[in-house]
């Protein structure tokens, strides 16, 4: 799975963003600020960056800056309501290798991204179940199964991410009426649905284990 890291200071852009991408199968680690962007990015090898420019602590321009001197040749592309001609220019110039201005259609973003780094869209298989990101679709032993939507959605992102712990406020988002208890009792009926070994970390998230052959 190809690997992104999304800076993005709006937390709702950020969100909507990431759902987009993680349903076409990408991996997305979002932050929020320009040194979480740095941390992650030492930390992690990602495919590509997506950073926008007006950020905390660290604009995107100084963030890749520091990134190419430190020799990380990460393929990076800015997002920004900056139009004027210098600071597309600084943003070539610190590395980027394409730059969208904003407002966009998250689409657009989708479409330069798969031109760059591109993805296969494979199913993700845990036992007998699968999940196509593209048609957000639910299958056994290659039969489709309808499990409801906010069953679907959270289905979607453990097998999105198998053997990475999920944070509860992300889990919450494919909630319809979100909370702790509904939380517990959405995950707790996937699990009788579907059998998947997911395993609660209190009070931090979920994470659905890796099936041993």
């Amino acid at each position: 799975m190809k690997q992104i890291l999304l800076l993005e200071d709006d937390l709702s852009l950020a969100h909507t963003l990431r759902d987009m991408l993680t349903d076409e199968g990408y991996g997305v680690t979002c932050v929020y600020d320009g040194a979480q962007a740095a941390e992650a990015a030492y930390a992690q090898r990602f495919d590509l960056y997506v950073f926008d420019v007006n950020v905390p602590l660290m604009n995107g321009f100084s963030l890749l800056e520091s990134l190419r001197d430190a020799r990380d040749l990460t393929p990076t592309l800015f997002i920004s309501a900056l139009v004027d001609l210098q600071s597309l220019s600084q943003g070539f110039r610190a590395g980027a290798f394409d730059y969208i201005k904003k407002p966009f259609f998250p689409e657009e973003l989708l479409l330069r991204i798969e031109a760059k780094i591109g993805t296969t869209q494979p199913l993700h298989v845990w036992g007998a179940w699968s999940y196509d990101p593209r048609m957000h679709s639910a299958y056994k032993d290659e039969a489709l199964v309808a499990l409801g939507e906010v069953q679907l959605r959270l289905f979607g992102l453990f097998m999105s991410r198998i053997g990475v712990l999920i944070d509860n406020d992300e889990l919450l988002e494919a909630l319809e009426h979100p909370s702790p208890t509904a939380l517990r009792v959405a995950i707790n009926k996937l699990r009788h649905t579907t059998g998947l070994e997911i395993t609660n970390i209190r009070s931090v998230g979920y994470r659905l284990e890796p099936r041993h052959s």
